[in-house]
């Protein structure tokens, strides 16, 4: 059973709420512990396949990598198209280029890059909310302080969910969208490059708009500090006011006031005049760029990264087992939580249970995994572990004719 009440102060920006509830009954607790353990079950078994498959995952990795290193073909950056290379996989550093220049003809913006982003943002009512937990008179009460503040934000704000919206209400829809335009070409040197290798230039920078700031466009359009403002007076905006940012990535054709054109490096499989996924025998694909010039550099940035993202999801397994392991003995915290003190006991006691196992578990199964599939290095490091021990047993025969 609950109830609320709620406390305004001088401030209309701020309001005070508090709700009674009475303290849950040890059945009720006990209720709410078992659901966390059925979580916590689950959590524990998608804790091993993560650790579990991870291994498999970057062994793949590895191996297609060093596969396409053995294959790979550098071409120069003014080669022509040689179509002997047709279906192999093969690797050039050059500048981009694009067909024609990317605009938006709603504030003369023109860009010669791959991509240009519209980026808006409205001014409105953000709720903020803080709550703090008490005891009095045997009930649990929660104090809940509302804070309405304005400011600039890029996804639209539903002001019905406030606790207050009197006062507090924004805009139901924005009057300009965000939008992203790319490029419907893109080359590098003689080839075309695929859709998945221009997903990968995104090194998005800030269009500056110092050369526009003559420009008039409308009368309710400033421009102040690379925005584009739909108010006459930016420095003191109103809720509903938008403002309109511009960036770009990947700078192709002629050298500009932007800047030379990106020179990118690709390793793909060519195709005709396409830059093509390139399938490895291990069972990756291999479509990569790099937003500089880099030689067989690639193929170890690659395998850095496959190590990065190896120890990342180790630890992420191993996160998932501890906290679901502290979910599912949560129940004996619940059996003794009406004592102080093994209440304090038992809480530090589960953690470094937790703690324990959830390391010991870890280990094991990720060396299970190098097991099943690394046998030969398993193997070969088992024979290692145990020649020690077979060296020692080989001079036993020699201490006992002595």
């Amino acid at each position: 059973m609950s109830s609320a009440q709620t406390f305004s102060g001088k401030d209309p920006n701020q309001h005070k709420r508090v709700s009674v509830q009475s303290n849950p009954g040890f059945l009720e607790r006990l209720s709410e512990t078992a659901g966390g353990t059925v979580v916590g079950v689950g959590l524990f078994f998608l804790s091993f396949y993560v650790l579990f498959t991870n291994e498999g995952r970057a062994l793949q990795t590895a191996s297609s990598l060093d596969e396409g290193l053995s294959q790979v073909v550098s071409l120069g950056p003014f080669s022509s198209l040689d179509l002997q290379n047709d279906n192999r996989l093969v690797h050039l550093s050059a500048q981009l280029r694009t067909s024609q220049p990317l605009h938006d003809p709603n504030y003369r913006v023109v860009v010669q890059a791959v991509k240009l982003k519209r980026q808006v943002e409205m001014y409105q009512w953000v709720e903020y909310r803080e709550s703090k937990d008490y005891q009095e008179d045997g009930e649990t009460k929660t104090e809940t302080t509302y804070t309405y503040n304005t400011e600039w934000k890029s996804e639209l704000i539903n002001s019905r969910n406030f606790d207050k919206e009197i006062g507090h209400q924004n805009p139901s829809a924005m009057a300009v969208e965000s939008v992203t335009v790319v490029a419907p070409e893109v080359r590098v040197g003689p080839f075309t490059l695929s859709k998945g290798l221009v997903e990968q230039v995104n090194d998005f920078e800030t269009l500056s708009l110092r050369d526009l700031t003559a420009v008039n466009l409308d009368p309710f359009l400033s421009i102040d500090d690379d925005y584009f403002y739909h108010t006459q007076n930016p420095r003191r905006p109103e809720v509903g006011d938008v403002r309109v940012r511009f960036s770009f990535a990947g700078l192709s054709g002629e050298t500009s006031r932007l800047g030379p054109p990106q020179t990118v490096s690709v390793v793909a499989m060519q195709r005709g005049e396409q830059l093509m996924p390139f399938k490895t025998r291990a069972g990756d694909t291999l479509e990569i760029l790099y937003l500089e010039e880099l030689s067989a550099e690639v193929f170890m940035k690659e395998h850095q990264y496959n190590s990065m993202k190896t120890w990342g999801l180790r630890a992420a397994g191993w996160a998932l087992m501890f906290l679901s392991i502290q979910l599912t003995m949560r129940i004996i915290y619940t059996l003794v939580d009406w004592v102080p003190i093994l209440r304090e006991l038992v809480s530090v006691g589960l953690k470094i249970f937790a703690l324990c196992v959830s390391c010991s578990l870890s280990l094991l199964t990720i060396a299970v995994g190098w097991l099943f599939y690394r046998p030969l290095v398993a193997a070969a490091l088992g024979a290692l572990a145990l020649l020690p021990v077979f060296l020692a047993r080989s001079r036993l025969p020699e201490k006992k004719n002595e």
